[in-house]
């Protein structure tokens, strides 16, 4: 089976975080937005990939080299970045015929991947919200069969938002609807969207079923991006980890949390929800469910909700940030 991940985006949301480092890589519960969904993948079987990269595409290319050097993948450059659907297009020549997984790089999904890849017919991941209108919907029959697919509609028939997982089988039939859309012309907002290529397929009596995931996480904003940190950590913490060296430094730590290794923490309150990179250096603190980078630097700091990038450097009082890479901030 293979998968296709696309990791071009720029991740303007979560600017000035993704200035310096793709969205996919931003650290979460003791890992990254990308690993989670490869470690996923990989645990249901999945053994080839292919990674649509483009904006800092060469970093995406070392963690994944670093991270998974037995991994069996292609790097596919999406040089213009034109939407999911010229995404996807890209990835025809390393596909091929074959059945695809798709799973968007800035999603994290709760469910059953075997389960998913083992139904008869291709498939769309989908989950009931709110408020629609800022997601691909799905219109579904009283069978869950997928009647119609909407991007973005600005009146929806449904609260069914597409998810960012889709089984095809009809691999071929979905490169065809791509050509014809991309050849035709780019959606109002100047992008291709593979919602539009999947509803082509629906138009010819290609057959799609919904699956309903368990939970869903956009990690494109800091507040669902933060949201993911606290359910990831609740899953992985097994009560294993192990932080006498901080407690025996003054410290407090309330779990669930995740410190890397080659960490410094003294005289501080940490948790619940957190997670802190490596090489991490915390002084006279308090901190709760919040994202702090690698090589970062807090001194006398009181944070909740907020997310700190690598190598950046806080002192003094507040309480909710978005600080990227390599910043220094006195607060004092």
């Amino acid at each position: 089976m293979k998968a296709i991940i696309p990791v071009a985006g720029a991740g303007t949301k979560l600017r000035p975080l993704t200035y310096t480092q793709p969205k996919a890589l931003i650290p979460i519960a003791g890992k990254t937005i990308l690993s989670v969904i490869v470690d996923q993948l990989l645990d249901a079987g999945v053994t080839e990939f292919v990674f649509v990269i483009g904006y800092l595409g060469e970093k995406i290319q070392r963690y994944i080299a670093k991270t998974y050097p037995n991994l069996s993948y292609t790097l596919v450059t999406q040089n213009d970045r034109r939407g999911t659907g010229h995404a996807i297009w890209l990835t025809r020549e390393a596909i091929g015929n074959d059945e695809v997984l798709i799973v968007l790089g800035d999603t994290i999904c709760d469910y059953n991947v075997q389960e998913f890849l083992n139904k008869e017919t291709s498939q769309i991941g989908v989950r009931k919200v709110d408020d629609p209108r800022s997601f691909g919907v799905a219109e579904l029959d009283d069978n869950d069969h997928v009647q119609k697919v909407v991007e973005k509609p600005l009146i929806p028939k449904s609260n069914m938002a597409m998810v960012g997982i889709y089984y095809i089988k009809e691999t071929n039939a979905m490169f065809a609807a791509l050509d014809k859309h991309l050849y035709k012309r780019a959606d109002d907002d100047g992008e291709y969207h593979l919602t539009n290529a999947l509803q082509q397929m629906i138009e010819v009596g290609i057959r799609f079923d919904a699956y309903r995931v368990n939970n869903w996480f956009d990690c494109g904003k800091k507040e669902t991006l933060l949201t993911t940190n606290a359910t990831l950590l609740k899953q992985l913490d097994d009560g294993r980890n192990d932080y006498t060296q901080y407690i025996e430094n003054g410290t407090v730590i309330i779990p669930p949390v995740n410190i890397a290794e080659g960490c410094n923490i003294q005289h501080s309150i940490i948790g619940p929800n957190v997670t802190i990179g490596e090489y991490t250096t915390i002084n006279a603190s308090i901190i709760k469910d919040s994202i702090i980078g690698s090589y970062a630097q807090l001194e006398e700091v009181v944070l909740h909700s907020s997310i700190i990038g690598n190598d950046a450097f806080v002192r003094g009082m507040s309480q909710s940030l978005n600080i990227g890479d390599n910043t220094e901030i006195d607060l004092g």
